[in-house]
């Protein structure tokens, strides 16, 4: 009976790394339908948010960027992600490929991405983001 309930427990509680999955793909769904709330709930009030020509934000200018359509992905796509869980922070890389539309100009963008998250209260927030143009 004993492990029949530990058996039926790792079935039902999500492993960190599945947890730090479903935050990033909320991350990927926010930028591409922003939502203020959503996006603070999200961000760690310590974030930095790192773009690939050098500009840093903090989470206030990240959720204003996204909200006031100054910063505008049509589709985003991930692929070739990896996600190393330590304790209560997890570092997930990947590739980024996004249609955008800033100042009304359409552009095709390809990115390495290293995001920082820690677990608060049993939330994984967004601490650090930088992206690195592909070559």
């Amino acid at each position: 009976m004993k492990l029949l309930l530990i058996v039926l427990f790792m079935n039902i509680a999500p492993a960190p790394q599945k947890e730090v999955e479903k935050a990033v793909e909320q991350l990927r769904l926010l930028m591409v339908t922003p939502d203020r709330k959503g996006l603070e709930d999200l961000a760690h009030e310590e974030l930095t948010y790192g773009h690939s020509g050098g500009k840093v934000e903090s989470k206030k200018e990240f959720v204003e960027t996204l909200v006031s359509g100054k910063s505008v992905f049509r589709k985003i796509e991930l692929k070739d992600q990896k996600i190393v869980v330590a304790g209560n922070t997890a570092v997930v890389r990947h590739r980024l490929e996004a249609d955008t539309f800033d100042g009304g100009v359409p552009n095709t963008i390809r990115l390495h991405i290293v995001l920082v998250w820690v677990k608060e209260k049993n939330f994984w927030k967004l601490l650090a983001r930088q992206a690195v143009k592909l070559p």
